[in-house]
């Protein structure tokens, strides 16, 4: 039989975890609760909230481990509703947010019970918060979507891909199938991600880093229970916060040790740190400003991530066809004329050939051509097109090709393919001072992008990049003219005080030396590799 007393439901929010995070009317109900049926993820302070004689009903599901059905939540709602207690429901976070809470109000329906919902703050948006990520940004993010990881073969990933920004719970478990689907259908693997970990408590703990490197700065640590943040807003975390705050992270992070998951003490912040400090990757703490052109540092970024660095890309080159198409179709309408092409970029190469096919042809006009190329990366690019180079110069250089060319050049005709203006000058009066007739025709043109990222102008502004690359001399004038906008003297030399420079080659070295006054390294072999294996050394010596 049941009381003549009315019993009620409470179905309430508990928040992320610490007391002062939940809501005025929650504590009260919390206060006069006669029975109090909880989730394991509710923080134990909360029980402390209702009165001494109060009956305590822990129902928490955990995995591997004898859990309550839901079907006995059920009748255990039931039956103390039914005996006119009042009943508190308790659920971490919001209690409509993957709270299952349709089968308890849909028992509590049938069986007649009164109930009541109270709205608590989702995990979803306070951890996010409490780690200092906005989840939207008028550049960065304009959307963003909720999910559960419980069972991520169920999802639309192609969608999700696509979205600005990505918050996701319950998927500690399920992160490298996480990491494996987004990078699978586009997302870049320099997309950053944070990990927050028991958001809201003393024992809050935070990754940061890129998805190309959250596996390795994870592994074999404990991930539950937490809130993965996924997009470019990541990045704008070390830049919210106070800069006391920062630095104290710093400060801890020289003092990480690995999670031990049966210890109750609080374990420090992690972010941008690798999980074994015994280990360290040769560019763990390192944040390295990358400047190429727009849709072609990925590769280079990716070496760096691997070494442990967190990347930012600045984009410090666009590159688009010439101003008129005209010499170089013209050219490739006379192309049996030439005794040599020269190619000496992948952007030169790519646009040689869109012309080439555009009037017709294809590899088998340049029969009876040689062609010479600078560097291993733009030979490979020519192998994409099922040609091998017949000249590379041993220095991966423009004058190194000169020096080493391999055929008597007097009375030969070359053709250059080449960006529209600032080009290789040296290399043309050089090829004719050996006597050879050089065509030179516009194939690209580069020029400055309109803005800075918002990540790479906070990072600039704070001071908070370790060392800026550059690929070319056009990357470090380029740079300049977009830094103008950040540093009001037009002076960037003295805000890049304790800035490693780093640089490709000597032609780059140059301008360096030209615009900063400085160049702290520079590639033995010069090429990505090479740079990247120049700031391995840098780091490990220094």
């Amino acid at each position: 039989m049941t009381n003549d007393k009315r019993g009620k439901v409470y179905l309430v929010g508990a928040g992320p975890g610490d007391v002062a995070y939940l809501t005025v009317k929650a504590y009260n109900l919390l206060a006069a609760a006669q029975v109090l049926v909880y989730d394991a993820l509710v923080d134990a302070q909360l029980l402390q909230c209702v009165p001494p004689d109060c009956l305590k009903l822990d129902v928490g599901k955990r995995g591997g481990k004898p859990s309550t059905t839901q079907a006995q939540i059920n009748k255990l709602l039931v039956k103390h509703c039914h005996q006119g207690k009042q009943v508190v429901r308790l659920k971490s976070g919001d209690p409509l947010i993957f709270g299952r809470c349709t089968s308890e109000i849909e028992a509590l329906k049938a069986s007649g019970c009164d109930f009541e919902l109270v709205p608590g703050i989702s995990s979803a948006l306070a951890a996010p918060l409490l780690a200092g990520i906005p989840l939207t940004d008028p550049v960065l993010s304009r959307a963003f979507a909720v999910l559960t990881a419980h069972e991520p073969e169920v999802l639309d990933w192609e969608a999700l891909s696509r979205l600005d920004t990505l918050v996701i719970l319950m998927g500690g478990r399920h992160l490298p199938e996480i990491v494996h689907q987004l990078v699978g259908h586009g997302r870049s693997h320099l997309t950053p991600i944070a990990i927050i970990r028991w958001a809201g408590t003393p024992d809050q703990q935070i990754w940061t880093a890129q998805l190309g490197n959250i596996l390795e700065q994870t592994r074999e640590l404990s991930l539950s229970p937490s809130v993965i943040v996924i997009g470019e807003v990541v990045g704008l975390r070390k830049y919210l916060q106070p800069e006391n705050i920062y630095l104290d992270e710093i400060i801890r992070h020289s003092q990480v040790e690995p999670v031990n998951e049966s210890t109750t003490t609080p374990q420090p912040m992690l972010s941008n740190f690798p999980s074994s400090p015994s280990s360290p990757l040769p560019l763990t703490g390192k944040t390295i400003l990358v400047t190429r052109s727009v849709g072609q540092s990925s590769q280079f970024s990716d070496r760096l991530i691997a070494s442990g660095a967190t990347v930012i890309e600045m984009p410090t080159l666009e590159i688009g066809p010439p101003s008129n198409w005209e010499a170089l179709d013209n050219a490739i309408a006379h192309l049996s004329d030439f005794d040599w092409l020269i190619l000496t970029s992948t952007n030169g190469i790519d646009y040689f050939f869109e012309r080439l096919i555009a009037q017709g042809k294809d590899t088998r006009a340049l029969a009876g051509v040689k062609i010479a190329v600078v560097g291993e990366k733009t030979a490979h690019s020519l192998k994409q097109h099922s040609l091998q180079a017949d000249f590379i110069p041993p220095n991966f250089i423009a004058d190194s090709l000169v020096e080493n060319f391999p055929d008597q050049l007097d009375g030969k005709k070359v053709l250059f393919p080449r960006v529209e203006s600032g080009g290789r000058e040296v290399l043309v009066k050089e090829l004719a001072a050996k006597g050879a007739k050089v065509i030179e025709v516009a194939a690209y043109q580069s020029c400055c992008p309109t803005g800075i990222p918002p990540v790479a102008e906070l990072a600039l502004q704070n001071r908070k990049v370790d060392v800026i690359t550059f690929a070319s001399s056009k990357t470090v004038q380029f740079f300049c003219q977009l830094t103008d906008k950040i540093y009001s003297n037009n002076d960037a030399s003295q805000f890049l005080e304790g800035v490693c420079i780093a640089s490709i080659g000597p032609q780059t070295s140059k301008t360096c030396h030209a615009l900063f006054g400085r160049v702290d390294v520079e590639a033995q072999e010069y090429t990505l590799d090479g740079l990247t294996q120049a700031l391995i050394a840098w780091a490990t010596n220094s």
